[in-house]
């Protein structure tokens, strides 16, 4: 079957209008990158009575907004005390009280502004693929709990009953988190920051960003835009603006493939909760089902690159040894996205100018941090009040040997799909 491309560019039920800029601006704020957190900056923006434009280079969620899994997750990648230990007691606490109560947040703005992204309020499920990683939940479990989190330490029995599958070896349920169509409710966003009065533009490329006369000044495609205030939400989608600094991440890419949908009897079976899931393997895996029913599997690898064979053939190994039923089921869709890592997986607000920040490095936790940081920048931004911030901000940050290790990311995931597609461990 011939790939349809990108599940969630098709299945949108969003729509929205936003044209190409075409003559100069004067706002309050301005925002490059038209993703979760860009499009919930400009909606905070707006809402608070700014004058607020969006400009993205391609289309509205274009990047790693319309290519996400979709789990809306409470908190970091990172367990708490690791996060503790990198930040600080009062820091990381902070950091981490914001994030744990991030999946309320966008609840809250999907139903706040009426956004149709099959929102299912149902958890997620980390998964235990070995013992190894179910000891690993086990400490995750009682740091988490330790902070009054909800989590429920699930055994092998339960996790298969949850799952459809007895290929795991136990689970974390955390009830705060669920799923979303990630660019429905990307776009949904933007229609919301238009409706509060954002200008929202696509096909919109910032080429060059200064700092003149008190004020921010871009052009973009060709046209001069003047802003007291100006946020970076690019994320891993950076393109060489020509601005004199960049936010430096480690890129990775994770792909996924979706199914024709599933038949009805085996929607009964297998994710009966709808959780979106993801295990504890080092070269991770996810698995979710959409409101048609169809099953997404993904896992870390570019699909636009030389090892698109190795990942597909991969992905459909997986999908038989974990749920046979379903394991010649076609493949309909499939599709990949940059992920932004940084050196200690803990996200970065950078100050690389008066009234100018950048938000990024959210480790595959896009949803819910990006609407987070989003919102609070718009509002420092705006305020001139940092203390809001998820993180303080820095003015400077570094990222080691790039190429190298997104080359040994990339790498990993296909020596590792490899093995693992030709039947071993």
């Amino acid at each position: 079957m011939t790939s349809k491309g990108n599940l969630w560019r098709a299945s949108s039920a969003v729509r929205v209008e936003a044209p190409a800029l075409d003559r100069p601006l004067d706002v309050d704020l301005a925002i490059i990158g038209g993703g979760f957190t860009g499009q919930a900056a400009a909606l905070e923006g707006a809402r608070r009575g700014a004058s607020v434009a969006v400009f993205e280079g391609e289309t509205l969620g274009h990047g790693g907004s319309g290519r996400n899994v979709g789990l809306v997750n409470a908190g970091l990648w990172l367990p708490p005390e690791e996060v503790v230990r990198a930040m600080g007691a009062e820091a990381g606490g902070r950091l981490m009280a914001l994030l744990a109560d991030a999946p309320r947040r966008v609840w809250s703005l999907i139903e706040r502004e009426g956004i149709e992204c099959e929102a299912t309020r149902q958890g997620t499920l980390h998964l235990a693929h070995a013992p190894a990683g179910f000891r690993d939940l086990a400490e995750r479990h009682r740091q988490g709990t330790a902070l009054g989190w909800p989590l429920q330490l699930l055994d092998a029995a339960e996790a298969a009953r949850r799952t459809g599958s007895r290929a795991f070896h136990g689970a974390l349920f955390d009830p705060r988190a669920g799923t979303i169509q990630p660019l429905s409710y990307a776009l949904g966003l933007a229609q919301a920051a238009i409706s509060a009065g954002a200008r929202v533009f696509e096909h919109s490329r910032v080429s060059r960003v200064r700092r003149e006369d008190q004020h921010w000044h871009l052009s973009v495609n060709g046209q001069p835009v003047r802003a007291r205030s100006l946020l970076l939400a690019t994320n891993a989608y950076f393109d060489g603006i020509d601005m004199g600094t960049r936010p430096e991440i480690v890129a990775v890419n994770y792909f996924q493939a979706a199914t024709v949908p599933i038949p009805q009897d085996l929607r009964l079976r297998i994710l009966p909760g709808r959780q979106g899931c993801w295990d504890t393997d080092l070269v991770m895996s996810s698995f979710r089902m959409d409101a048609q029913g169809r099953f997404i599997i993904g896992g870390i690898g570019n699909l636009e690159g030389p090892g698109r064979a190795v990942h597909m053939s991969w992905a459909r190994r997986k999908l038989r040894q974990t749920f046979p039923e379903l394991g010649d089921l076609p493949f309909e869709h499939d599709w990949s996205g940059r992920i932004a890592m940084t050196g200690d997986h803990i996200p970065k607000i950078l100050r690389f100018g008066t009234s100018a920040l950048a938000c990024f490095g959210y480790s595959g936790r896009g949803i819910g941090p990006g609407t987070t940081f989003g919102t609070l920048a718009a509002e420092a931004l705006l305020t001139g009040d940092d203390t809001v911030l998820p993180v303080a901000p820095v003015t400077s940050h570094r990222e080691s040997l790039v190429p190298v290790r997104e080359a040994y990311y990339e790498m990993g995931a296909v020596l590792t799909h490899a093995v693992k597609a030709r039947g071993g461990a």
